[in-house]
């Protein structure tokens, strides 16, 4: 099939290194594997190609700059408009339509609305969060209506809906009843791409890592709390950058972590799996309160053999309970966090074990692959 992908979200580079990012490459490159033809058609790709995307078919609508809130949200009606354009006059040009239109939902796109309704072809809308209540709590939305209304259109005429994660669903089945098709999808992994160690290090530190945006929803605070009261030759790595990077490694100062933590900052999804293999111990200390994620840390930590410590929220346990790659903690309890990552320090059989266990789930259950064959399977169906 010919996809049509579509981006609108400006906060979302392609080549980009936040989960985002990595979510929207292992799609393409998973759908190109599988044989399909991808165009994305967006308005960022940032600069962090990986080699086998190197080739890939991009159009880029750059969103204006020196704009204001609301200003901005006009600007991606505007687009999506242009988007919607350029989609359709790319297949009539080419003289070959798209056979599929796949857009990773965006507040104030109706893009992929339009070229499903102008070529004929069916919608597949990605739903990654309520991005209506996360967009007023987290960053401020001026034009509510708009984008209500747009959300609205995106999600009626969708052919399909996947949603990464079951909470996300309910969402959207409580708020818009009668659309014709919601699944669950959760994120997945290149098991390929992130594989484990050769062999366990041995005579160094024992190494506990956390990858992921550093935002308050993450936890990683409760990490450093966790890890300041940790004992034995113990070092913690942090890899991702975000808004509470300067605090967090001022929390670690205060905390008197030292040359215990090294901040990595942000790295390009290519230099993730070599640093995983680094990793004695994966963390995902996830805070208590409403957590509709599909964690991509936590099916890479899976992919890559970790012993996984993670807050018992959201999806983590009916991905994690009964692998045995992993012991689940509560959310609001710092003190069983540092238990669970002293008990992995001081016991290297059960990290070996618990290591095993993860890359045989992440083999079994988790791969990218049986995720995009789910996604598309109606339609490549039809097509045969």
């Amino acid at each position: 099939m010919r996809i049509a992908y579509i981006l609108l979200d400006p906060g979302i580079g392609v080549f980009g290194t936040k989960g985002a990012s990595v979510h929207v490459q292992e799609v393409v490159r998973t759908f190109r594997n599988l044989g399909h033809e991808v165009s994305i058609f967006c308005t960022r790709t940032d600069d962090d190609i990986p080699a086998d995307l190197a080739d890939l078919d991009i159009t880029r609508l750059e969103v204006p700059r020196g704009l204001d809130r609301g200003q901005r949200e006009i600007a991606l009606l505007r687009l999506s408009d242009m988007l919607a354009d350029m989609v359709v006059n790319t297949a009539t040009e080419a003289g070959q339509s798209f056979d599929l239109v796949y857009e990773r939902y965006s507040l104030f796109s109706t893009a992929g609305a339009q070229i499903s309704e102008r070529l004929g072809v069916p919608l597949v809308l990605e739903v990654n969060a309520p991005l209506l209540a996360e967009q007023k709590q987290h960053r401020g939305l001026v034009h509510a209506e708009h984008a209500a209304r747009t959300t609205a259109r995106s999600f009626v005429e969708a052919e399909r809906i996947v949603c990464v994660s079951t909470t996300v669903a309910e969402w959207v089945r409580r708020d818009y009843p009668g659309l014709r098709d919601v699944s669950v999808v959760p994120n997945g992994v290149n098991t390929n791409r992130i594989t484990p160690a050769a062999q366990t290090s041995l005579g160094g530190p024992v190494r506990i890592g956390f990858v992921g945006t550093l935002k308050p929803w993450h936890g990683t605070d409760r990490l450093i709390d966790a890890c300041a009261d940790l004992h034995g030759n113990v070092h913690l790595d942090i890899l991702g950058h975000g808004p509470e990077a300067q605090s967090l490694q001022k929390q670690a100062k205060t905390r008197r972590l030292g040359d215990r933590v090294t901040f990595h900052g942000a790295l390009a999804p290519e230099e993730i799996p070599s640093r995983l293999r680094t990793f004695d111990i994966a963390a995902a200390p996830y805070p208590a309160g409403e957590n509709y994620f599909s964690p991509l840390k936590i099916y890479e930590y899976l992919a890559a053999g970790l012993p996984i410590v993670a807050s018992a929220v959201g999806s983590i346990p009916d991905v994690l309970e009964g692998t045995g790659a992993a012991t689940l903690v509560p959310a609001d309890d710092t003190d069983a966090l540092t238990h669970a990552l002293q008990n992995l320090i001081e016991d290297p059989e059960a990290r070996h074990r618990m290591g095993a266990a993860a890359r045989s789930e992440a083999l079994a259950h988790h791969s990218w692959t049986s995720r995009c064959q789910e996604i598309l399977e109606p339609f490549v169906m039809e097509s045969v």
